[in-house]
């Protein structure tokens, strides 16, 4: 811990000077209290349950360099917008919101798509009435995190409203020199009868090392539909540790899409909690990787009342001496009667030197339940693999053909026509390298 620790003691102070006349402000009593979590906890390490598979201690010897204010060039995100034919845009370079850069200002009446920092200037109540208030801080990460909260994205989407077009958000990351440490801090809060589409696209600017400590809370209100897509594609030197913590009301049904294709080191914690009753949650994630990647999706989906529902899908392509790790919970309550859960996670590895670790886990303590949970892991059906090439297909392309559609079934369950041409187009792109 003494390696490490008085470099983001550092950054702690640095922040705490920039506050002026904020430091005595409920938010900062939370940011105070979660450096004392950090100090005690420190980063997690291959003795603890939760990244038994996943080191990171060699990766964070050296001190990463703290991003305070960004000068982003000009219309950042004009140069990978074109690929979409509608939506609402905006870039967060390491971890900042670039206002002159979003859509912030065409949104529809009533809905609120800002930085953080902007909207605890403005509507401090609403933002600190839920911000802290849904991710717990269990590892040394969300602690950081936590005690560095700045700025990021916040969405607000009233009751009864409904986001027309996807909110596309390029999570750009990286600096040209130095080791940077990016924290985002994300708020989404969906009203009551509410629908929305996030898209996070998470890029390296530069080639240099960067970690990403990610941390994004969601409100899904009653009867609502909130869909968030998620794709990493960043340089193979980042290193992403990203939590996503989910609340649903009652009737509320919220997918959440993984695909994972870049990066060092790639830690997901995606938790669901189904609050109300005839809630929904879905789960879905696709990582492809080669080289040394290592790729690591815990999670965890809580049933903590009756009649709810929730469906988990994860699949991974493996080639080279590449390492996943699924560990994925199902969580049913004493009183939880009546639940559905659906989990399988599938993986195809396409070298001997290819390894996952995969641990599916369900934890029952009610009766009235339908839930069954699986893994396969295996290489490329030879049969199959006879059936193209006796059809004249050379080995490469029906390796491709067969990835491809072993890949589909996580793809094919996105419905937004835009989104989906866009990652079916990257990731034919990572299984034909």
């Amino acid at each position: 811990m003494e390696k490490y620790l008085n470099n983001y003691l550092t950054i702690f102070e640095k922040i705490q000077q920039s506050l002026n006349g904020n430091s005595v402000s409920e938010l900062n009593r939370l940011r105070i209290q979660a450096f004392e979590k950090f100090k005690s906890l420190g980063f997690p390490t291959t003795k603890n349950e939760d990244w038994k598979y996943t080191n990171v201690s060699p990766l964070l010897e050296a001190p990463f360099i703290y991003v305070g204010e960004v000068k982003a060039e000009d219309e950042l995100t004009e140069k990978y917008r074109g690929a979409f034919s509608e939506g609402y845009f905006a870039a967060i370079v390491n971890g900042t919101f670039i206002k002159h850069d979003s859509s912030s200002d065409e949104m529809p009446e009533g809905i609120i798509f800002d930085s953080l920092s902007s909207q605890l200037e403005k509507n401090n109540t609403l933002v600190t009435d839920y911000l802290g208030k849904i991710c717990k801080i269990e590892n040394g990460f969300t602690a950081l995190n936590t005690a560095c909260i700045t700025d990021g994205v916040m969405l607000f989407i009233p009751d009864n409203t409904t986001l027309e077009k996807p909110l596309i958000i390029f999570n750009l990351s990286g600096s040209p020199s130095g080791k940077f440490l990016v924290q985002p801090r994300n708020l989404i809060i969906a009203g009551d009868n509410s629908k929305a589409e996030v898209f996070e696209i998470h890029l390296s600017l530069h080639d240099n090392e960067c970690l990403v400590n990610s941390v994004t809370e969601i409100i899904c209100g009653k009867n609502s539909d909130v869909k968030i897509y998620r794709l990493q594609n960043e340089n193979n030197k980042t290193i992403q540790i990203n939590l996503t913590e989910s609340r649903l009301n009652s009737s509320a049904v919220y997918s959440h899409y993984s695909f994972t294709l870049g990066g060092k080191l790639v830690r997901n914690d995606t938790n669901i909690v189904l609050k109300g009753e005839n809630a929904t949650g879905n789960l879905y994630g696709l990582y492809i990787i080669n080289d040394t990647q290592h790729v690591d999706n815990h999670t965890l989906i809580d049933h903590s009342v009756p009649n709810c529902q929730s469906n988990e899908l994860y699949k991974g392509i493996l080639k080279d001496s590449s390492r996943a790790v699924f560990n994925g919970k199902v969580f049913v309550r004493k009183d939880a009667q009546k639940t559905n859960a659906y989990q399988s996670n599938k993986a195809i590895l396409l070298s001997d030197n290819a390894t996952i670790d995969t641990k599916p886990q369900l934890e029952i303590f009610a009766d009235d339940v339908k839930c069954s949970h699986g893994a396969a892991i295996g290489q490329l059906d030879k049969d199959a693999m006879y059936y193209l090439r006796s059809r004249g297909i050379d080995e490469n392309k029906a390796g491709e053909i067969l990835l491809r559609a072993f890949a589909d079934e996580v793809i094919d369950f996105i419905q937004n026509k835009h989104i989906h041409g866009y990652l079916d187009s990257i990731i034919n792109a990572k299984i034909n390298s």
